[in-house]
């Protein structure tokens, strides 16, 4: 008698690694250019508010396009869309490092940014649909930390190529790194089970105007919004602070306390313990309020030690709101989770388009504790928010077991 062969298990292991690596260096496109904008000044011989659009321009395209993409990816599968985004990245990226003119930086950022968009709500949909539920908690924790990690990676990034090369090999490397994962997508992970969504192209984007209907689901995307203005904002008057006659760092050091920052993301993949433990709104607060205090407290001493745990403290908090802000618009979209995850993704990207611009005009006319306190004012006071947001009993029950 023959011994039946037993199936393969599925390589959940592998396929989270490589989608958490694929969302870090996608989302970190987003954040390389911060460290550049000085060099772009000089490069390009434009001012410090014209530099900052080498990053906002990156932004608002990867926020106009994860609106538009999301429906692409019901039609036409995950998979394919992530493959198109990394693609078109690889295609991209390297000419950046070529141009001699600033508009064709800026377009070619508009490019970037558009095919970046194609990936975090793909990615996302597709561990939602492939991954058991037992898994689902896990594989959602380590794209949302890849996500918030991105905003320190991509600077370290970009600040070791241009201390050990320059500015133009950071773009060049990074086309041969999406290349590598646009191989490893693609022969790696399996692919999934196209939908056969009802209605046109634009159907998504229509059902976007029913999430304000819902009770308490706009006022969300005030935090948002004011999540990434404020540490989007705070990446970009950080180096400029860190350089002045205060501290007077060098590059390299300056690489150093950014790194810093990781330490306080890591608290990322516990959100969901403390959401059953404590509430998701509970801990939405607590994340808010810690970030706000974190980043007011930043520009109080000029002390170096002080500033680093300060900051620790503010990406900490960052770290708690975002997965518990996520999990409480799923939570209350109900059936429209997918269109309201998605606008919650855009009001975040429009945020860390402002974020870069209200600094560096803060910066230049106020100076850098001034640009802190600022930021750091939005922060709290988008703590009122979960005041007015009202759980039902079963929405409660709901948000508690997506984290069991």
């Amino acid at each position: 008698m023959i011994n039946p062969v037993k199936p393969i298990a599925p390589r959940y292991n592998l396929t989270t690694l490589i989608l958490f690596w694929c969302s870090l260096i996608v989302v970190s496109s987003l954040y390389l250019t911060i460290p550049l904008f000085t060099i772009f000044e000089d490069v390009f011989q434009v001012s410090s508010s014209q530099a900052t659009w080498a990053g906002s321009a990156f932004s608002f395209a990867f926020a106009g396009g994860g609106l538009l993409f999301g429906g692409l990816s019901d039609r036409y599968g995950r998979k394919k869309m992530m493959i198109s985004g990394l693609c078109l990245l690889t295609a991209s990226t390297p000419f950046i490092g070529t141009v001699h003119e600033f508009q064709w930086l800026i377009v070619l950022r508009v490019i970037q940014g558009l095919a970046a968009s194609m990936f975090p709500s793909s990615v996302l949909a597709y561990a939602m649909e492939m991954f058991p539920t037992n898994k689902r908690v896990t594989i959602i924790g380590f794209i949302s930390t890849a996500f918030l990690m991105a905003s320190i990676v991509g600077q370290i990034y970009s600040s070791t190529v241009v201390l050990v090369l320059s500015w133009k090999y950071v773009f060049t490397i990074l086309g041969i790194v999406y290349l590598v994962s646009l191989f490893l997508i693609t022969v790696c992970i399996p692919t999934d089970i196209i939908q056969k969504p009802e209605g046109n192209f634009f159907s998504p984007l229509k059902r976007i105007g029913g999430i304000f209907k819902k009770k308490s689901l706009p006022i969300c995307y005030i935090i948002s919004s004011t999540l990434f203005i404020s540490l989007v904002g705070f990446f970009s008057t950080l180096g400029s602070y860190l350089s002045s006659a205060l501290f007077e760092l060098s590059h390299q050091e300056i690489l150093w306390v950014r790194a810093a920052g990781i330490i306080g993301m890591f608290i990322s993949p516990f959100d969901g313990r403390l959401v059953t433990k404590f509430g998701v709104k509970n801990v939405l607060w607590c994340g808010l309020i810690m970030a706000g205090i974190g980043l007011g407290l930043i520009g109080i001493w000029g002390n170096l030690t002080f500033l680093i745990l300060t900051s620790i403290i503010f990406t900490a908090g960052i770290a708690m709101a975002l997965p518990a802000l996520l999990s409480l618009i799923g939570t209350l979209a109900g059936e429209l989770r997918a269109s309201a995850l998605s606008f919650h993704m855009f009001m975040l990207f429009i945020g860390a388009s402002l974020g870069p611009i209200i600094s560096i005009y803060l910066i230049d006319t106020q100076g850098h504790r001034f640009t802190f306190e600022v930021l750091a004012g939005l922060l709290l006071l988008s703590t009122v928010v979960p005041f007015f947001i009202r759980l039902e009993g079963k929405e409660t029950i709901t948000t508690t077991n997506q984290h069991n």
